[in-house]
């Protein structure tokens, strides 16, 4: 993943791959932030001639999404131009369909939220009612934009069709299986959407905070412990190691959400990994107890009944290791280096979970190096947003 860091995406020197090329322009000035890059340094990072360079750059300007940012210092010659990402040029929205409530954001090209709208929702009431609350809510966060939406992701509880854009056999939710949400909501709001289950655009939020750390908020303070407050509430915290993501290095990460349920997305290979299905990241139904108690899927002892009943009881240290066992688990099969938590349940306790889950780790590490744990950047409403994004930075999500 390229996000500004001296990695190389190629691009391709043939006008039927101008599109490609744009994006992949985009795609680097986006991670390089503020301060921008030169025209010499695009061609250096892409393998594209200057003369092309510097055709795409003329058409990126004139739609208004690049703009010079000053010059560089001069090395004896010509100072050179910068030139730089223009995060309002475009908005997509993000909406988190959740069991019991939806939240909705719009984002810039930077993936900052510059507007957002929640409330309850009744996912038991069936996909139409639901479909009603979505188009209500992007009405509400994209109405004042004053230009076009690039696109709507929503983020929906799994199992789901990725690829078809078609809900699965959601537990407990009967009615939804087979509905065709992707379709559905194309009609009502004439928009492109993406469809996705919630941990894997949770996953895709932790990679949207790596890429804020680029484009700081003008309007943002830093509060006591480390993270970023801004006026749409706490948006990012990833860590004491951000720097090791905005300025190159390893990716991986396993994301783990606790809220109504367990799941986990995987942003292995510089995106989400979604499987051949689109079932990856089954996370909560592995089981930890033979003949424990029975889960919500059929079976007993999953980690999610297991997490879910010592949350009921207050026991969020308990919950917390369980949820280590479970995320050490994973690590030892995918050898990750970072693991991220989100949810409202560990919102509501984050240094109970980083702390249990980062203890876990350590008991149960093979190798002194292991995966670092912290708080997710964002949230799944913003990772959704991330997905909808993706196309035009010449990503897949």
């Amino acid at each position: 993943m390229n996000r500004g860091s001296g990695e190389s995406r190629g691009g391709v020197n043939l006008p039927a791959l101008r599109g490609y090329n744009e994006a992949l322009l985009l795609d680097l000035l986006r991670g390089a932030g503020p301060a921008g890059l030169g025209r010499a340094e695009l061609a250096a990072r892409t393998g594209l001639t200057p003369q092309a360079v510097s055709k795409i750059t003329a058409r990126l300007g004139a739609d208004g999404l690049i703009a010079e940012a000053g010059r560089a210092a001069s090395t004896g010659g010509k100072p050179r131009t910068l030139l730089r990402l223009v995060p309002d040029a475009r908005h997509a929205v993000g909406v988190h369909l959740d069991r019991d409530e939806l939240r909705a954001v719009r984002v810039d090209l930077a993936g900052r939220v510059v507007a957002e709208s929640g409330g309850p929702l009744d996912f038991g009431a069936g996909p139409e009612a639901a479909v009603e609350a979505v188009v209500r809510a992007v009405a509400r966060v994209g109405a004042s934009a004053g230009l076009p939406l690039l696109g709507v992701g929503v983020a929906a509880p799994g199992p789901l069709d990725h690829r078809a854009g078609a809900m699965g056999r959601v537990t407990g939710f009967p009615s939804w299986k087979g509905f065709p949400l992707r379709a559905v909501l194309e009609g009502r709001l004439g928009l492109p959407v993406l469809l996705d289950k919630d941990t894997n655009a949770g996953a895709a939020a932790a990679a949207g905070a790596w890429l804020r750390a680029a484009w700081p908020d003008e309007d943002a303070d830093e509060d006591a412990d480390g993270g970023m407050v801004t006026g749409t509430g706490r948006v990012a915290n990833v860590g004491p190691d951000v720097d090791a993501y905005v300025g190159g290095g390893s990716r991986t990460c396993v994301y783990l959400h606790v809220g109504t349920g367990l799941g986990a997305g995987l942003w292995l290979g510089g995106g989400v990994y979604r499987g051949a299905r689109s079932a990856a990241g089954e996370f909560g139904h592995q089981v930890l107890l033979l003949d424990g108690p029975p889960c919500r899927c059929g079976a007993r002892g999953c980690v999610e009944v297991l997490c879910l009943e010592a949350v009921a009881r207050g026991d969020l240290a308990k919950a917390a290791r369980i949820l280590g066992e479970g995320a050490a688990n994973l690590v030892a099969l995918l050898d990750v280096d970072r693991v991220l938590l989100g949810g409202r349940v560990v919102a509501a306790a984050p240094e109970v979970f980083v702390a249990g889950v980062g203890a876990v780790l350590a008991a149960r590490a093979l190798d002194p190096a292991r995966p670092v744990v912290a708080l997710a950047g964002a949230g799944v409403a913003e990772g959704a947003a991330e997905l909808a994004l993706a196309p035009l930075f010449g990503r897949a999500g």
